[in-house]
């Protein structure tokens, strides 16, 4: 039996300053459950794929398992993305504050720098803790499975496909990037943070 990805409801958030209810029904209806729809496509034809004409030029089985991480990415990025926004606006802890200085010298430095890598990649924007390392990078991604780096958890996970802002804002994504640091929901943020310190402590040991 094929495994199947559930579409989560709940995680669509309602009433953020700055991006519209509208705007999150089109992203959320239509490129979130796009990308899980299609992973469940996939999923449910991979059993019985031929895999002995698997080939590096092309091959259905190829196909398959390529999309199968761009699908997979996007959903995961997206509940990543979802559940990371709030109407209940609070400040930035200093738990975060603090951590972030700890690996780029100040938050305004990792501030200045998530922007930037939101500005500079076509796709996606995330703070991720390096269990390689130990510490806090920004990444940027082209793609839902393209520039990521192995063994990383996902903190901040920021959209900025075109589809996320241009329904409030056009082609001007500066305006987005604000509002979504705006409607950040932070205890979500450092519940990541926390467990993912869990996990480097786990993983060094």
């Amino acid at each position: 039996m094929a495994e199947t990805w559930e579409i989560k409801e709940k995680l669509k958030p309602r009433g953020l300053e700055g991006i519209s209810d509208v705007q999150i029904d089109n992203h959320f209806d239509v490129h979130y459950k796009g990308y899980v729809n299609k992973l469940n496509e996939i999923w449910s034809r991979l059993p019985d794929v031929d895999r002995s004409k698997a080939n590096q030029n092309y091959s259905e089985f190829r196909a398959l398992k390529l999309e199968e991480t761009f699908n997979y990415g996007g959903s995961l990025l997206h509940e990543l993305y979802f559940e990371g926004l709030t109407p209940k606006h609070s400040e930035v802890p200093k738990e975060f504050k603090d951590a972030v200085a700890k690996d780029f010298g100040s938050y305004e430095k990792w501030l200045e720098d998530f922007k930037a890598t939101g500005t500079a990649f076509r796709g996606w924007a995330i703070l991720v803790f390096d269990l390689n390392y130990g510490k806090l990078r920004n990444i940027g991604s082209d793609a839902h499975n393209v520039g990521l780096i192995w063994n990383s958890i996902a903190i901040l996970t920021m959209d900025v496909y075109e589809h996320a802002y241009y329904v409030d804002y056009g082609a001007k994504r500066a305006p987005y990037l604000d509002a979504f640091l705006k409607n950040v929901n932070w205890p979500v943020v450092l519940d990541r943070l926390n467990r993912a310190k869990k996990a480097y402590e786990a993983f060094k040991s």
